[in-house]
């Protein structure tokens, strides 16, 4: 039975070859490679961090929801930690 869920995201903009709206459809093609049916896709803009995290002082942060299966979390999950892009990443059911 699939769920209806938000995920956000925050990207690594830093040495990024193409735009940021080619990054943030990239990361939705991948969620949709794993299953995931995204719905919509909230740019929320470049924000700076409370402290400095893993070297970096902000990031570009994205809101995506999407339906897909509970087992599909887990593989996107794992997925995106090997995108070097994505720095951070959150998901809980709406």
């Amino acid at each position: 039975m699939s769920r209806n869920y938000e995920g956000l995201i925050v990207l690594n903009t830093k040495g990024i070859d193409g735009s940021i709206d080619d990054l943030v459809s990239a990361v939705g093609k991948e969620l949709e490679a794993e299953g995931a049916k995204l719905e919509e896709v909230k740019q929320m803009g470049r924000r700076q961090f409370a402290y400095p995290s893993k070297k970096l002082e902000g990031g570009h942060y994205v809101n995506y929801h999407f339906s897909a299966e509970p087992d599909v979390i887990q593989k996107i999950e794992t997925r995106l930690k090997l995108n070097e892009s994505v720095h951070l990443q959150h998901y809980q059911s709406r």
